[in-house]
C-alpha cells in the first residue's frame, strides 16, 4: 500500500482510466464507467476507476461541511458493482491539491497508476484550482504518453444527470427524481438509539436513526414513504419515516424517526438503512395528541397504498 492511495485489487497493468469524485454513482457516473470498460475491452487494457478519500473541498475548506450522497464505503461498492476491472482511491490532501493539472497527471496518472489513456466526464476538471481545462489536458496528455478524451454527459429526459443535480431533488423532498438520476432509491444507513418513545404510546413505535457525522444529506424535512432493511439483511420491510423536530411536541433538535409496519421486537443497537421512495406530506405541529395519532394511521394506510401500487 502507498501512502498516496490504496487499490481494490493489485493490478496497475497499464489502463484505460476516469477520475472524479463519483458521489452517489449515479447514472451519469455508471455511463462514463460503461464508456471506459468498452474502451478498455477494445484497447485490450484493464478499466479502472480513480476516486478520492474524501470531497477536495473538506481538505481545502475548514467550514465546509459535506452533503454527501453515499459514504466512501457504500461508493466502493456500488463502484465495484459497475463491472469495472479496478478502482484506485486517492488519499486527497493539501499537497495533492497543490499539484499542477500537468504534474498531477505525469506523477499520480501516468507514473504511479500506469493510466495510458484518460476518459473525463463533460464537466471534470483538476489540478490546482482547477484552473485549466479539457484542451489543457489533451495537450499535456500528449507530452506525458496519456491519450485524453472527453465523455458525452447522460441526461433523463432533458436533464443532465449530476451529483449536485441529485443533492438538489433530494433537498426539495423530490425523491422519485433523485431515484431517477441513481438509478435506485436514495438511502441513509445509521444505528438505532433511544429517542423520546413517544411514538410507541400512539400506536406506532419508532426506531430513532443516528446517522452519526457521516456527511450524508438528509432529505427534506417530511413523511416519506420508504423501505428498511436490518443489519444489512437483505429483505426490505414497507415503513414510514418522518423527518423533523416533533412540533407537536416542541421539539426544536431534527430527528430521523422510522415506523416498521408490522414489526415486532427490539432494534436498538442494530444498523438500519433506509430507501427512500415518495415523500408523502410536510411535517407539521397538530393541535394534539389525538389529532396526531389519526393523521399516523392515514399516512400509514397511504403508504400502504402506495407500496401496493407500485409495478
Amino acid at each position: 500500500m502507498d501512502n498516496d492511495f490504496f487499490t481494490l485489487n493489485d493490478d496497475l497493468r497499464p489502463c484505460v482510466a476516469t477520475i472524479g469524485f463519483f458521489d452517489g454513482v449515479h447514472r451519469g457516473h455508471q455511463f462514463l464507467i460503461a464508456n471506459v470498460r468498452e474502451e478498455a475491452r477494445k484497447a485490450g487494457l484493464p478499466s479502472l476507476v480513480i476516486t478520492f478519500d474524501r470531497h477536495p473541498r473538506q481538505v481545502l475548506s475548514q467550514d465546509y461541511q459535506p452533503r454527501l450522497l453515499t459514504t466512501l464505503d457504500r461508493k466502493l461498492q456500488l463502484l465495484s458493482l459497475t463491472g469495472v476491472d479496478n478502482v484506485a482511491v486517492l488519499h486527497f490532501t493539501k499537497e495533492m491539491a497543490a499539484l499542477s493539472a500537468r504534474d498531477f497527471m505525469q506523477q499520480i496518472l501516468h507514473d504511479k497508476l500506469n493510466v495510458r489513456e484518460l476518459i473525463i466526464g463533460y464537466d471534470n476538471r483538476f489540478g490546482h484550482n482547477r484552473a485549466e481545462g479539457f484542451d489543457d489536458y489533451v495537450g499535456y496528455g500528449k507530452e506525458i504518453g496519456i491519450q485524453v478524451r472527453q465523455a458525452t454527459p447522460f441526461a433523463v429526459g432533458d436533464i443532465k444527470v449530476s451529483s449536485s443535480l441529485t443533492r438538489s431533488f433530494l433537498e426539495g423532498g423530490e425523491v422519485e427524481m433523485a431515484t431517477r438520476c441513481l438509478g435506485r432509491p436514495y438511502e441513509l444507513s445509521g444505528m438505532v438509539v433511544k429517542g423520546f418513545q413517544q411514538g410507541r404510546k400512539l400506536g406506532f413505535p419508532t426506531a430513532n436513526l443516528d446517522t452519526g457525522n457521516n456527511g450524508l444529506l438528509i432529505p427534506k424535512g417530511g413523511v416519506y414513504a420508504v423501505k428498511a432493511s436490518i443489519d444489512n439483511h437483505q429483505r426490505l420491510l414497507p415503513a414510514m419515516m418522518d423527518i423533523g423536530t416533533r412540533p407537536t411536541y416542541g421539539g426544536t433538535r431534527l430527528s430521523l424517526e422510522v415506523n416498521i409496519f408490522n414489526f415486532h421486537g427490539s432494534l436498538y443497537g442494530k444498523r438500519l438503512t433506509v430507501q427512500f421512495f415518495k415523500r408523502m406530506r410536510d411535517d407539521r405541529k397538530f393541535e394534539s395528541i389525538e389529532d396526531l395519532a389519526a393523521q399516523l394511521q392515514k399516512d400509514k394506510e397511504s403508504v400502504t397504498r402506495f407500496f401496493k401500487s407500485e409495478p
